[in-house]
């Protein structure tokens, strides 16, 4: 736990609505806190695929014979689980994001709190990295990722005083360009959002999801559930609109019958949020959104 906190640890398993006898894929195992949950639901004859392409999670691999680690990205979710006999599975979960452990660690360059280099690879095998994104993008490609990741205003005016530092070598060579441009009384919220932003394009977050979301429906059984806890508006927008519509636009499609044409039906109305009392406990669970959708199954 001290690796990472899972987040709605209960309600999102509650939602994945364990067979004893199934099979289940987590596809952010890091510090292991929702994979034991599911094992502890779990039968003998149950089965548990954990994701995770951050080689520092093999260190908290429980030795359970019912459980395989996957060190790869989940947005090979499909191929990887046939490569491990595993053609479909009863339940997916996804906790998106970052971890603590991740954010912790200074020298991975995740956190404004540290001087480090500047890298946020969750895969550190990558070859590119946050120093390859600020020193490299012009300032077209600077500004469209901070406007669109971060949700930044003055994305023009940061890209432009980024381009005249360069070369930028640490993550305080970012901090002492971007902090700038924050506004009054908000410094901590907009550096977050401009590390957020370079995170998310080095990694290729928001794409990772729609590819794993497209994936889902081919590798869920009939009935079987797709739980994910999304942090930013951007992953949350993504997930909700694919669970209504079936698309990432939200715009509905019906068949001739006027029915919906998606795969998965939503089983969660709303997203539930955490408690005030798991907030207080883990400040960065407050941004989280949880939803689940169900596999439909379709008629002859």
């Amino acid at each position: 736990m001290d690796y990472h906190k899972p987040v709605l640890l209960h309600e999102s398993v509650d939602l994945m609505s364990i067979r004893e006898d199934g099979v289940y894929a987590d596809l952010t195992f890091g510090g292991g806190g929702h994979s034991q949950e599911i094992l502890n639901r779990l039968g003998p004859n149950g089965k548990l695929f954990a994701f995770d392409q951050d080689p520092d999670a093999k260190n908290n691999v429980p030795n359970d014979p019912r459980f395989t680690l996957i060190e790869s990205n989940f947005r090979h979710l499909k191929k990887m689980l046939r490569m491990h006999g595993a053609r479909k599975v009863d339940g997916i979960l996804g906790d998106f994001g970052i971890s603590s452990h991740q954010i912790d660690e200074g020298s991975r360059g995740f956190s404004l709190r540290y001087e480090a280099p500047l890298d946020m690879r969750m895969n550190p095998d990558r070859a590119f990295s946050a120093k390859e994104v600020l020193n490299q993008y012009g300032e077209k490609q600077l500004r469209d990722l901070f406007f669109r990741y971060g949700e930044i205003r003055s994305a023009g005016a940061l890209s432009r005083a980024i381009l005249q530092a360069r070369p930028l070598e640490t993550t305080f060579d970012l901090v002492r360009v971007a902090e700038g441009f924050a506004p009054r009384n908000k410094r901590g919220q907009f550096l977050a959002q401009v590390f957020q932003a370079i995170r998310i394009e080095v990694n290729e977050e928001l794409l990772v999801i729609e590819e794993m979301l497209q994936q889902a429906p081919e590798v869920l059984s009939p009935r079987g559930r797709l739980v994910c806890i999304s942090y930013h508006s951007l992953e949350d927008r993504l997930v909700k609109n694919f669970f209504r519509t079936g698309n990432f636009e939200g715009q509905p499609e019906k068949d001739f019958y006027g029915n919906l044409i998606r795969p998965l039906e939503p089983v969660t109305r709303k997203p539930i949020a955490p408690e005030a009392n798991e907030i207080n406990e883990n400040p960065r669970a407050r941004s989280a959104k949880l939803r689940a959708a169900e596999l439909l199954i379709k008629n002859d």
